[in-house]
């Protein structure tokens, strides 16, 4: 329990920013391309809390941290806040226009991890106080959730952004059938989560990407 507390203390601002932001991105695009769904219900914001999934953006997380805390591991932090309302059928070309909002919260998701990988080179490159190990564990963190939501919501599984991606650039039938999978979504990613195939799909992914942020950026990652 002593870990814990710190453990949640470092992850909780970038797990609610990581999650929440992705999904006013939606909004905003949406918004651009002729939807006012989001904006009308109030989702256009940056206020946390008009996002926040009591299961999705906190039970899951604090579990998945207490569990991998209090005996090891290291599973795929992931969560989710409550969708954003998108009405697809008042873009402008919806079709096309799909690609767009979906893209934009994985979008969001690099540009928050660009964000944390200047922190922690701050943090780093600055004099040392009681608070640049605790800045950097912040910014470690920020890093790792935004990549691990930006190559998740990638995969081309509907209802995922990249399964709507793929929706948008498939030719029309195929398109309608391939979105015909989206009931069936969520069990395909807890069978993939459960069986370690998504781990061992995303962490090489997240690897890489770390890689890139310490090699633009100049720190060891």
């Amino acid at each position: 329990m002593e870990s814990l507390i710190p453990t949640l203390a470092i992850w909780a601002l970038p797990v609610l920013l990581a999650i929440t932001l992705h999904e006013a991105a939606h909004g905003y695009v949406a918004r651009h391309f002729g939807d006012p769904t989001a904006h009308l219900a109030g989702r256009i914001t940056l206020n946390p809390f008009k996002h926040i999934d009591p299961v999705g953006t906190v039970l899951v997380p604090i579990g998945i941290l207490a569990l991998s805390t209090l005996f090891g591991g290291g599973g795929i932090l992931f969560g989710w806040a409550k969708p954003v309302p998108v009405d697809f059928g008042r873009l402008r070309k919806p079709k096309a226009d799909m690609l767009w909002v979906a893209a934009a919260g994985p979008f969001m998701n690099l540009l928050m991890a660009i964000g944390w990988a200047l922190v922690f080179k701050f943090a780093s490159a600055t004099p040392q106080t009681a608070y640049t190990l605790p800045l950097e564990l912040m910014a470690e963190a920020g890093m790792t959730i935004n990549a691990v939501l930006m190559f998740l919501n990638l995969l081309p599984i509907p209802p995922l952004d990249g399964g709507r991606i793929a929706v948008s650039l498939l030719p029309g039938r195929l398109a309608w059938q391939f979105a015909r999978l989206e009931p069936y979504g969520f069990p395909i990613l807890l069978i993939l989560l459960f069986t370690g195939v998504l781990g061992a799909i995303l962490w090489p992914l997240i690897a890489v990407f770390r890689f890139v942020l310490a090699t633009i950026f100049g720190f060891y990652g």
